[in-house]
């Protein structure tokens, strides 16, 4: 396969409220992952960590000056490949099992995944999606194999439920359980600023509720559970951020949107 080699792997950009977005230019749009990073007084946020192609560590080590928990909002191959880096992990208990032994039933790569070719996962035909070619769209050096990319597992993962609390010192954020998307998925809330960090509970494009643990009634009450929450401020998974009025029209939409969808095959 014939790529050109990237002159970077990682771009940043920072935000309001000491977060910091992340991101991997060079991986295809449906395995690029929305990377954040939250800084608190006495610990910082690494929410998802992309592909793991290259180093996440290495790449922050300027704004990774404290001790970091990484958070997997769930274990889809495209939010878990930095998480070996980094020395506690947390998950959903429904999920920790996918980052200490990453297999396709969590990550949706099975073991016959072929990184050349994207339509190898464990991902059903989307008419929303291109599920074919590379996973990459640049080498991130001359002598890289793009057959050799496995997930690494995670060393120390910690498991949490609804309700459980992430403190940093200075800030707090609410563990949702957000299942729907894959069974535990989950969100970070910070109700102080309003905040939500999402996964891929919710994000600003067609949702994904056909994978092989998917499930739409629970997707359902997600979305009205999210369409109840007070935020102002929703960093998802995926896309764009966006804010509390665009966050209810999307919900709305993709509600409406399967509705038609169930009406039509009954």
């Amino acid at each position: 396969m014939a790529l050109q080699v990237a002159d970077h792997w990682f771009e940043l950009r920072r935000l309001a409220d000491g977060v910091t977005f992340l991101w991997e230019p060079h991986v295809a749009p449906l395995l690029r992952c929305n990377i954040w990073h939250v800084r608190g007084r006495d610990r910082d946020l690494i929410i998802d960590t992309g592909m793991g192609i290259c180093s996440l560590r290495t790449f922050a080590k300027d704004i990774l000056d404290k001790p970091v928990s990484a958070v997997a909002t769930h274990a889809h191959i495209d939010h878990i490949g930095g998480h070996h880096e980094f020395e506690d992990c947390i998950a959903h208990r429904l999920e920790a099992e996918g980052l200490q032994a990453p297999r396709g039933d969590y990550t949706l790569a099975d073991p016959g995944f072929d990184p050349a070719d994207m339509a190898t996962l464990r991902i059903p035909s989307l008419p929303d999606y291109k599920i074919e070619g590379a996973m990459i769209t640049a080498l991130p050096s001359a002598d890289y194999d793009i057959r050799s990319f496995r997930i690494r597992p995670a060393r120390q993962v910690r498991a949490v439920e609804e309700g459980d609390v992430i403190d940093l010192g200075d800030r707090v954020f609410e563990v949702l359980h957000l299942p729907g998307h894959s069974p535990g998925s989950i969100g970070l809330l910070e109700r102080k600023t309003e905040t939500l960090f999402s996964g891929d509970a919710v994000y600003d494009g067609p949702l994904f509720d056909q994978l092989h643990h998917s499930s739409r009634s629970d997707y359902v009450r997600t979305l009205h559970r999210l369409r109840n929450l007070p935020v102002r401020t929703i960093h998802a998974g995926h896309d764009p951020s966006f804010g509390r009025d665009r966050l209810i029209e999307l919900i709305d939409e993709q509600l409406a949107r399967w509705g038609e969808a169930e009406r039509a095959a009954g």
